[in-house]
């Protein structure tokens, strides 16, 4: 298959693929640590709680570069 489409092309594919699935499990691992705290995410975050923002900051993140490091590795 991959040889009927233009690398270039290709590659854009997976990088949009790759940023789909992203999002979605930086979704997911947004969710996941909404029902595992004891708190309301999303009511710490309207009071301006920084703390809260920073941890969802790592998460996002830290999911973020796993993701990249997956889709990045898989361009061989």
């Amino acid at each position: 298959m991959t040889d009927f489409l233009d690398p270039a092309l290709l590659n854009f594919v997976y990088a949009a693929m790759g940023g789909a699935l992203t999002l979605l499990f930086m979704w997911f691992g947004c969710k996941i640590f909404g029902h595992i705290v004891a708190f309301d995410v999303q009511a710490e975050l309207a009071r301006g709680n920084q703390a809260v923002g920073m941890m969802i900051m790592g998460i996002f993140i830290g999911i973020g570069i796993a993701m990249g490091l997956v889709v990045g590795l898989g361009l061989n």
